[in-house]
């Protein structure tokens, strides 16, 4: 008798699992030759942790730069890839500045004769190139990408032409490519000013626009410059300039991948300063007040950025090169954290009046540079640096805001390149009589600081006056005097879609983007069978809130 248990049911059928099982996870191995695949065991040192945690931190960091490069649509509207071509050129600014700090500024200065070929090279030719770069870059229709490439690929090839003349210094051609980067690094500033109201998104303003792009261009610029500094101390300038080639030609490439749609003008309508045109649109009185406030304030930060120079080299000619470098990095320290402050309080402040705005900066100017005139020495030049650069861009601030204020949308990418061009020229001129007093005249005297900053007092003083009465409908410079409104039955009513030399009509749209209204036709007048065409109109710019 078979006593073997019965074979349960199913008993040929697999043996039963669970489809959804998993295995339990398994705890890590504290085996240190397990997890690097059977390899001798690796030690956990110091400088292994520390490579570790850098790494991490630079992961974080390169994702907290992509957040903010691209933040409010930045990434969408074309935004973020300006904001890498902008920050390729400041970069290529503080690298050049570097490698070029003992060869332009603290070279023998003792003859005058020597600075004034420096400034016959440098200084006076770009000076009377500078008003032409502006008009010229506005008529410039199609190619602006191209235009921004090229300008950054000219000073990679002119900075590598000063690599290899450096030694031997060959003056003749480190002096006029020194010309040419000034003059490209202007054409790329005009340039970015007209593109910019192309690329801004719906989310932010333009005025905070402007602020983040050069934000982010002075901490690239730090960052490039610090590199700079470590390459000439071990390879010297030729060196540091390659390394400016190198920021060059990948600015040019991200130049290029900035969206197409900023070559199309189609719709826009060109403004000039001044003057009366059928087919351009002046700068409206509030504009052209900001804008001298701007200028005037320029001419500080261009007088102190070369007098400085000089007078450190002339004044403490018994200190090393290092030591007098590092003086002069102390003065442009205390700019660069002036810029800084300056953008951040006016992406912060409500900008309810600034064209006031504009004139108290140039008022705490003038003060500042008043105080270092009475009270002479670095430290008071130094004060002069911070309070001269916070005012320059918080009244640039100014400056975009009214612009875009007063302004309608198809005028205000023209309006952004003229007026970046005034500004160069207020540079220019600053810097003039900065290297004159500095390196020509007084350069050897002790009272140079009290005369530098009493002629750029009187000066501020003389743009505070203009400003003022500005206000009033009158000016000091007679080729600029307003156009007296009509009153009374002289007073005409314009046709629908004129302009005047006193800036846009009512008819032209507000700046939050409300439709135009039509004037009713005068008496006797039929109206017109169909409205004119307007163009079709650039990308929409963003509005104060």
């Amino acid at each position: 008798m078979d006593k073997r248990p019965p074979q349960p049911r199913g008993a040929h059928l697999p043996p039963y699992r669970e489809p959804l099982a998993e295995p339990p996870a398994k705890a890590p191995s504290l085996d240190p030759s397990r997890a690097t695949g059977g390899r001798s065991p690796r030690k956990l040192t110091v400088t292994r942790v520390a490579a570790l945690r850098s790494r991490e931190l630079t992961h974080r960091g390169v994702q907290l730069f992509q957040r903010a490069t691209t933040a409010d649509g930045a990434d969408r509207s074309g935004l973020a890839h300006l904001t890498y071509a902008v920050m390729a050129n400041y970069a290529v600014d503080a690298a050049l500045m570097v490698a070029l700090a003992n060869t332009i500024f603290f070279a023998d200065t003792g003859s005058p004769g020597k600075v004034l070929a420096y400034l016959a090279i440098t200084v006076a030719p770009f000076a009377v190139v500078a008003p032409f770069i502006g008009p010229a870059l506005d008529r410039l229709q199609q190619g602006r990408r191209m235009a921004l490439a090229i300008s950054s690929w000219g000073r990679a090839l002119l900075a590598v032409l000063m690599a290899f003349n450096f030694e031997p210094f060959n003056p003749w051609v480190i002096y006029p490519c020194a010309l040419g980067n000034l003059v490209l690094s202007k054409a790329f500033s005009v340039l970015k000013a007209a593109l910019t109201p192309r690329v801004l998104p719906e989310q932010i303003t333009l005025v905070k626009t402007n602020s983040r792009l050069t934000v982010f261009g002075l901490i690239a610029g730090g960052v490039a410059g610090g590199l700079a500094a470590g390459i000439l101390a071990l390879t010297g300038s030729p060196g540091a300039l390659i390394f400016t080639a190198l920021c060059a030609v990948g600015g040019g490439i991200l130049c290029l991948r900035i969206p197409a749609w900023v070559e199309s003008t189609e719709g826009e309508v060109p403004v000039k300063a001044v003057g009366h045109s059928r087919t351009k649109r002046s700068l409206p009185p509030p504009v052209v007040a900001t804008l001298w406030a701007n200028s005037t304030i320029r001419i500080e930060t261009g007088f102190l950025a070369l007098f400085i120079a000089f007078v450190v080299k002339n004044q403490y000619e018994h200190l090393s090169a290092f030591t007098q470098l590092l003086l002069l990095g102390i003065v442009g320290g205390a700019a660069g954290l002036g810029g800084f402050v300056g953008n951040a309080l006016g992406a912060r402040l409500n900008l309810s009046a600034p064209e006031l705005i504009s004139n108290i900066s140039l008022a705490a100017t003038s003060l500042a540079t008043l105080v270092a005139a009475m009270i002479p020495g670095l430290l008071t030049a130094t004060i002069v640096g911070l309070v001269g650069s916070t005012a320059s861009s918080l009244a640039k601030v100014c400056l975009d805001s009214v612009i875009q204020h007063h302004l309608p949308e198809e005028s205000r990418a023209s309006a952004f390149g003229k007026t970046e061009s005034v500004l160069q020229i207020a540079w220019v001129f600053g810097g003039v009589v900065g290297l004159l007093i500095g390196g020509v005249w007084f350069g050897h005297v002790a009272g140079v600081y009290s005369i530098g900053f009493g002629v750029v007092t009187a000066l501020l003083v003389m743009g505070i006056a203009q400003c003022l009465m500005m206000r009033k409908g009158r000016t000091l410079v007679p080729a600029i005097r307003r156009t007296p409104k009509p009153s009374g039955a002289s007073r005409k009513k314009p046709a629908a879609g004129t302009t005047t030399p006193m800036g846009p009509l009512p008819t032209t749209p507000d700046v939050h983007g409300a439709p135009p209204v039509n004037p009713a036709p005068p008496p006797g007048r039929a109206p017109s069978a169909a409205p004119r065409k307007a163009g079709r109109r650039p990308r929409k710019a963003g509005t104060d809130r």
